[in-house]
């Protein structure tokens, strides 16, 4: 399949929706007691919103005929003049995800890449991301990529 990485455009929208709600039928299959079914992460209106703001950059794999393959979503951090934080620049990859039915063609490592390099031209020191424990098989994935544990989020349920 030949693909093309770029920035997402209004026109990809659809596409972004539908990875969207495969995104969130993970998360509700994993943990119904945190995640809704049948919705999505953002508002057509907040996704625009998205789409446009240089500060949060969505890059997306498309097919020859446009067709959105995967996504990453990203935000650019830094915490300047933070009591206790460096300044450093961080690209915090916010979503990613590959259309399920066609997983396993390295797509999703393509878009990874692409995000790093794309940070690496904006300055970044790092790239971060957080995965559920619940979604073994991402986390699987970000490890191949070299990724390592930053920190470790906990919980008790009561």
């Amino acid at each position: 399949m030949e693909l093309q990485i770029r920035r997402a455009e209004e026109r990809d929208m659809e596409g972004i929706n539908s990875l969207l709600f495969q995104v969130l039928m993970v998360h509700h299959n994993g943990r119904p007691d945190l995640f809704k079914a049948g919705c999505k992460k953002y508002t057509d209106e907040e996704l625009k919103d998205i789409i446009h703001d240089e500060k949060t950059p969505i890059f997306v794999a498309v097919n020859e005929e446009n067709q959105v393959a995967g996504y990453a979503f990203c935000i650019f951090q830094q915490h300047i003049n933070n009591n206790i934080l460096t300044d450093i620049k961080t690209l915090y990859i916010d979503d990613l995800c590959v259309d399920e039915n066609i997983r396993g063609q390295h797509i999703g490592k393509r878009l990874y890449e692409h995000v790093v390099q794309f940070a690496k031209e904006q300055g970044c020191y790092n790239v971060t991301l957080n995965v559920w424990s619940l979604n073994e098989s991402a986390m699987k994935f970000y490890e191949a990529c070299g990724l390592v544990p930053q920190k470790v989020g906990m919980e008790k349920i009561l």
